[in-house]
């Protein structure tokens, strides 16, 4: 699997017809891959798509949450677009989802995210980043499980927001869930990347792969 370095949408030519799960395949609009730069050091895991990136077709991407994170990473000089780009101009970061389809009524099942992960997986592996930032509890949870050592249980993202927590060869620094985060919260979260983040080596968290 190799990626477009020329293309942000679905650089890796994942498959936009899956079928693993068939309760979700007559709910959803479309399949949403992950979206941004393959050599991106940092990388943004929701639980699902929202509405509106569904109909976008990219993570993270319009009204509500999907402006609240752009908005956030513009700030921290990551994105060069206006918050409700559809197509966000993006720089050194790459925006994920735990499972690709969006069911209206629910939230994902544990199997749907099983069955999904070999999607998560693989940009993992391909993008091999240094900074991973899941949204929400149920992202920081089932992270929690495949890259640190910590038990699942032991995770509060209330508590865990805008802190850095050693992974397996990264760092997980949590993001509350967009919608429940207030104003004093997201200014905590781009203070963390700010002063705890980006103004050090974070390259020293693992050894970077050639490309």
């Amino acid at each position: 699997m190799d990626a477009n370095q020329n293309k942000l949408r679905n650089p890796f030519g994942m498959d936009t017809d899956c079928e693993n799960c068939p309760e979700l395949c007559g709910a959803r609009d479309r399949v949403v891959h992950g979206y941004g730069d393959v050599g991106g050091e940092f990388l943004v895991v929701g639980a699902r798509p929202s509405a509106p990136a569904e109909t976008n077709g990219v993570p993270f991407t319009g009204t509500g949450e999907g402006e609240r994170v752009q908005s956030i990473f513009a700030d921290l000089g990551f994105v060069r677009s206006a918050p409700d780009a559809a197509e966000p101009d993006v720089q050194n970061v790459f925006f994920t989802n735990l499972t690709r389809c969006r069911h209206p009524d629910r939230e994902p099942t544990d199997r749907e995210i099983e069955t999904c992960e070999p999607f998560l997986n693989a940009e993992i592996r391909m993008i091999n980043p240094q900074i991973i930032v899941p949204v929400g509890e149920r992202t920081l949870r089932e992270l929690a499980v495949a890259y640190t050592t910590r038990r699942p249980d032991s995770f509060d993202v209330d508590a865990e927001h805008a802190t850095t927590i050693r992974g397996r060869g990264f760092e997980l620094v949590p993001m509350k869930e967009p919608a429940e985060m207030t104003d004093a919260e997201a200014d905590a979260f781009r203070e963390h990347m700010r002063e705890n983040v980006l103004s050090r080596d974070y390259r020293q968290t693992k050894g970077r792969r050639s490309r």
